[in-house]
This record gives structure tokens, C-alpha cells and sequence, in this order.
């Protein structure tokens, strides 16, 4: 495999320095093949005399030297793990050496030198797929799970790599596979007019298929969310405190803050982790009439951002509001809640320069409302618990979300085929012709975890890996 435009499997044997760049304690180098252990030991001298490739044991650890150019570039920990019982599914060997940048690339070059080649992005991975130790989905999850930077993409990852979304997808996969076959059985004999499906558990079996395929392709906003991070966008008037509650809630000076209206004429972006959760903050400009055509266009972008977000802070004065005021305010705010997927939460800041609650405070409480003082960070943690139990609500628990915009892809066409077959059997069409709805369906699923692919698939998904993975 000389690239990753063909997949075509092949025995060669390849490495790669699995640890990123940059100097640690250690590192590993990754050899896989039928020749790995051959072409390892033609540079590993181990401590141990009569150490040799035929009493050389799967999974356990070696000391020894590596030999370049005749002398000892380091000293190191060979481990062997004997096929099927590896990553790959072949013989592969991993080489512990020190973390020094220039020992990684003369260890790499060594083993170059001693008949390896170099490994493609994600192909030990891919040879792990070829070899049915994982199926697409748990692979493509393998990167997730390396590309992970919350506890809640890690937990999705892990699921879906140790089989949950593939289980699921196979029992739908199978439950049309039964029918399917009966029903081809049927053009089989079609000129006895012989009905092998019953149609009224058909028509029960596609129902619940259906329902099925929507949770899961509604699961992918959820999915993708929290595996990229919440969307949050802090909206509202110039001077109300955007800026200094974006600064208060990341605990550093991000934005500027400043008493003249207008100073935010961008949106400021940055993250946080809250219980586990990925939160992307963006701070936008404030919601006025300008004639600065700058400030017009960060306004413009802020309508962006405020369609692009899962959740939306609504920041007022509470300190300077009157009952006319407030009443503004709560028609401002109204006007944004078109989107019944969307949380809104208002933030009453600057509680700080209040010396007296107002009687009209209560129509504030209409609507869910933290109550913060962002300058002195007063409260900031109510406003974070109200961010969070807002995602918990929304998240399924254990079952199962869809992060992946490729499943997304997938699971919209078999719901289409799917709903195709539900339409021509109402219509009276054929039997023929609804097969081949269903085999659609049955493809589209089945593309999901690798039942069904091409090698234009399986290079664009593996040719984004990390090389050594």
C-alpha cells in the first residue's frame, strides 16, 4: 500500500513513531507485518543471551540495545504480540526508546533500513479493519477517541468503539435482511402469486425501523455538540457586561472591556470544560442601531452566532432597569425565541450596583434568570450549574448519539429508502420494485460499519488519521 488512494490489502511491512513530536520521557515506534519481529530483531541486541525469534514470546517485555550503523543509538523495551492476538490482527512489535527527538527519527530510519516501510496516516488501524478486529464505525471512533478533549466525547468515543452504535446498526440490518429475503423469495415464485411476508408485521417491522433510524439521525445535533463543544452565545445590548462575563466565566481577560458602547465589534471565541462538557463561549457584539459600518457588521454576525448556538445567554443591566426598561427588555428578548430547540437563559448582571430589590423584579421571573455580578464574579457558578444541567437534560444517558457526519449521511438515505418502501407498499407498487428500496436501506446501513464499502470510503476516512494510529 504505497498510499492511502488505494486500500487494497498487501503484506508489507510497515512503522511509524507512534507518540507525537516533541521531546518526552519516552516513545514508541510501531511495527506491523508478517516480518515485524524479523525486522526488529535485525537491530534490537537483547541484554539476555540466546534470546532469539523462536523463543521470543507474545506479549512480553524484552531489555536490549538498538544497533545503527554499529553502535548503540538506545537502550530499549521490545514487545512482540504474535497474530491474531495484536492491534493489526498480524504480527506486531512495539520499540519503547527515549523520548528524544533525534533517537525516534534514527530508530525509525534503522528500521527503514532493515526492510520496513513507512505507514500511511491511519493504517494500522485500516489493516486492523481488514483483519475484522474492529469493524468502520469502531475504527472511525478510534480517532475520535485520540481526538477527544472532554469527558463526554471521551464517553461517546469509547461506546461507540467498543461496539455500542455497530450493535444497533446490526440489528436493524438484520431485522431487514429477514423480510428482505422473504420477500425476494416471493419474486422467486411470483407467478404463483405467493405471499412468504406477512405484510401486516412488515408494515409493523418498517414502523419500528423508522422510528428508529429518526432517533438516531436526531441524535447526531446532540452528538456532534458534544463532541466539538456546546455552542454558547452571550447576546444583549452595548454595556450591559457581555465582555466581563465572558472574561468572569473563562477566569481570564479574553475580551476588552471598556464603558464606551460598542468596543466588541467581533466575535470572540474560547472554551471551557464545566462537569465534563466542552462549552464554547462566543462573545458578540452588542444589539443596537449604528452607523459604524464595522460595528454593523460584527451586529450581522451576531444574528450568526446566535443561529448557530445550542444555548444563549441574554445579558441585561439589571442594576438600571425601570419597569418600562425591563419590559423592553422582555420583548428584546422575545423576539429571539423562534427556535424551540434553542435554551435561552437571561443573565440579570451588575446585581452588585443594586442597593434595593425592585417590585417589578418578578416579571423577570417568568423566564429562567441567574442573577450574577460579573465584575465581582458573583454567582458565576449558579450560571455554570444552570449550562450544565441544561445539557444533562438533553443528553439521552447511555443511549446511543450519533457523532459522525458520515453516519448522519448514511442513516438520512436508509430513512429515505426506508420511507420509499412504506409509500410503495401503500401504493400497491410491485414487490420487485420495493426490493430495491429495501437493498438501498440495506446498503446505506450497512456502509455504516464496513459491510459495504469502496476504497474511495475507506481512504478519505483513513487518510485523516494520525500517523501510527
Amino acid at each position: 500500500m504505497k498510499s492511502m488512494e488505494t486500500v487494497s490489502y498487501n503484506s508489507d511491512t510497515i512503522v511509524a513513531i507512534a507518540t507525537p513530536s516533541g521531546m518526552g520521557a519516552i516513545a514508541i515506534v510501531r511495527i506491523s507485518g508478517k516480518s515485524s519481529l524479523k525486522t526488529a530483531l535485525k537491530c534490537f541486541k537483547p541484554k539476555k543471551s540466546g534470546l532469539s525469534k523462536e523463543n521470543i514470546q507474545s506479549h512480553h517485555l524484552y531489555f536490549g540495545d538498538i544497533i545503527s550503523d554499529g553502535k548503540v543509538l538506545d537502550e530499549v523495551l521490545l514487545t512482540y504480540f504474535k497474530t491474531p492476538h495484536s492491534y493489526t490482527g498480524e504480527d506486531s512489535v512495539e520499540i519503547s526508546c527515549h523520548g528524544s527527538e533525534f533517537i525516534q527519527q534514527a530508530l525509525l530510519q534503522t528500521i527503514l533500513e532493515a526492510g520496513a516501510r513507512l505507514a500511511g496516516p491511519g493504517e494500522f488501524t485500516l489493516r486492523a479493519f481488514l483483519n475484522g478486529k474492529m469493524d468502520l464505525a469502531q475504527a472511525e471512533a478510534v480517532a475520535d477517541l485520540i481526538a477527544s478533549e472532554s469527558k463526554a466525547a471521551h464517553r461517546m468515543a469509547i461506546r461507540q468503539m467498543r461496539g455500542g452504535f455497530s450493535e444497533k446498526i446490526a440489528e436493524l440490518r438484520k431485522k431487514l435482511v429477514n423480510f428482505a429475503s422473504l420477500l425476494e423469495l416471493e419474486l422467486d415464485f411470483s407467478e404463483e402469486d405467493v405471499e412468504f411476508a406477512n405484510r401486516e408485521q412488515f408494515f409493523h417491522l418498517l414502523e419500528d425501523i423508522r422510528q428508529e433510524l429518526i432517533r438516531l439521525k436526531e441524535s447526531f445535533k446532540m452528538g456532534n455538540v458534544l463532541k466539538k463543544g456546546i455552542p454558547v452565545a452571550i447576546i444583549g445590548k452595548p454595556n450591559v457586561g457581555k465582555s466581563t462575563l465572558l472574561n468572569a466565566i473563562l477566569n481570564e481577560e479574553k475580551a476588552i472591556v471598556s464603558k464606551f458602547p460598542g468596543t466588541t465589534r467581533d466575535a470572540i471565541e474560547d472554551t471551557i470544560a464545566l462537569e465534563g462538557y466542552t462549552f464554547r463561549f462566543i462573545d458578540t457584539a452588542g444589539l443596537r442601531d449604528s452607523t459604524d459600518v464595522v460595528e454593523n457588521m460584527g451586529i450581522e454576525k451576531t444574528y450568526d452566532k446566535i443561529n448557530q448556538a445550542s444555548l444563549i445567554l441574554y445579558v441585561c443591566d439589571i442594576s438600571s432597569m425601570n419597569k418600562g426598561s425591563m419590559k423592553e427588555v422582555l420583548e428584546d428578548f422575545k423576539t429571539f425565541i423562534h427556535d424551540k430547540n434553542k435554551h435561552f437563559i437571561l443573565v440579570a448582571n451588575k446585581i452588585d450596583k443594586m442597593d434595593e430589590v425592585p417590585e417589578h423584579l418578578k416579571e423577570l421571573l417568568e423566564l429562567e434568570t441567574v442573577f450574577v455580578s460579573a465584575k465581582r464574579k458573583e454567582n458565576i457558578h449558579l450560571l455554570a450549574e444552570t449550562l450544565v444541567n441544561h445539557v444533562k437534560n438533553d443528553s439521552p444517558g447511555d443511549g446511543i448519539l450519533v457523532n459522525n457526519s458520515r453516519h448522519f449521511e448514511a442513516l438520512s438515505h436508509a430513512l429515505e429508502s426506508i420511507n420509499e418502501v412504506q409509500k410503495g407498499f401503500e401504493a400497491g407498487i410491485p414487490s420487485d420494485l420495493i426490493a430495491i428500496d429495501l437493498r438501498q436501506s440495506l446498503y446505506y446501513l450497512g456502509s455504516i460499519t464496513g459491510e459495504v464499502t469502496s476504497d474511495e470510503i475507506l481512504g478519505n476516512i483513513f487518510g485523516k488519521f494520525c500517523i501510527g494510529k
